[in-house]
């Protein structure tokens, strides 16, 4: 559910290269002896325990409701707006493989107890911009709510209780309860006491001015790091804040879209602390991944790293998410 940045943060990061020049596979981190271990993936385990607890899954059409909160450039929303819009693409507009729609396509395999799986098909419903901080400049979550609850009374679009989530997205002048000390995004639903209605919802932070060493490695690594340890990734759109959301938001929008009430997909016993389906591979974007390593991935002509290809040659790096059926991370660009 949250994104933890502990030590050595793995977290999410993005990469958008708008150029078509030839890629390679690269992985600057990776120790030459990694493929010749008997360990798969970092996440791959037999005694990961996730079970299903019998709660709904998004298994209808999913629309997103976009909150922008605080300040954001039309370039920002474009990019993450094009990362959402690449789950869901018709064969005529497909981008090439490794995408991400196949990345989501692992999400799909997930089912509810009437072996309904979560839906593949992922719509931008409407968007709702606040720049005046209605709710003020640092947020809690249960303000968060409050932030709903304010965008369907006054936003373009209503209440959406059947197919509709909530994806609140803060610039990056904006501070929230545990960001960047435990949570980079979370996930939940709100209270009827609050918005009328239980929604699920998720927010995530660009924390390009607060700790992007934290939730946006490998776009910024922290300052320990930095006499002989792996040097950053150039990020693919020069802005290392938004280039590490999009990995969030894709841990996130998995986790809710497989545990939206917190009683369906996770590890663990307690499920006000559940261990989610992006959870268990955190920190992992390709073959070979593990202990700070982030895996086999590509690097086209301009060095920007990537492993995954999205609409209108947007390019992109985001983590990898736990397989029901491989019992293992897995993601589009996996080499075997």
């Amino acid at each position: 559910m949250s994104i933890l940045p502990l030590t050595l943060t793995f977290f999410s990061l993005v990469f958008l290269a708008s150029s078509v020049l030839p890629a390679s596979v690269v992985n600057p981190k990776l120790p030459h002896d990694a493929f010749t271990t008997s360990k798969r993936f970092e996440g791959s385990s037999d005694l990961v325990n996730l079970r299903y607890h019998m709660g709904p899954v998004l298994s209808s059409p999913i629309n997103i409701y976009l909150i922008w909160y605080g300040k954001w450039l039309p370039a920002q929303k474009l990019l993450i707006k094009d990362f959402l819009l690449s789950i869901s693409t018709t064969k005529r507009r497909a981008a090439s493989a490794p995408s991400v729609s196949d990345w989501w396509k692992t999400v799909t395999l997930y089912t509810d107890q009437t072996n309904a799986n979560i839906s593949s098909e992922i719509l931008i419903a409407g968007e709702y911009s606040d720049r005046k901080y209605t709710h003020g400049t640092h947020l809690t979550r249960l303000t968060m709510q409050d932030v709903i609850a304010t965008s369907v009374q006054s936003a373009p679009f209503t209440v959406d209780h059947k197919n509709g989530v909530y994806l609140i997205l803060t610039s990056d002048d904006v501070t929230v309860q545990d960001f960047c000390r435990a949570v980079c995004g979370f996930h939940y639903f709100t209270f009827p006491s609050k918005v009328g209605y239980t929604l699920p919802y998720a927010w995530v932070g660009n924390s390009g001015k607060q700790c992007p060493e934290v939730c946006a490695y490998p776009f910024a690594v922290p300052g320990y790091m930095g006499n002989g340890g792996p040097r950053s990734l150039a990020p693919p759109n020069g802005d290392v804040g938004v280039d590490g959301m999009i990995s969030v938001i894709g841990h996130e929008l998995a986790e809710l879209a497989s545990n939206p009430l917190v009683n369906a997909w996770y590890a663990g016993e307690d499920p006000t602390a559940p261990t989610e389906i992006g959870d268990l591979c955190e920190g992992l974007y390709g073959s070979g991944g593990g202990g700070g390593y982030i895996g086999q991935v590509m690097k086209d002509g301009s060095g920007r790293t990537f492993n995954m290809n999205g609409r209108r040659r947007r390019k992109f790096l985001v983590q990898w998410i736990w397989s029901p059926v491989l019992k293992a991370c897995a993601g589009p660009n996996a080499l075997d």
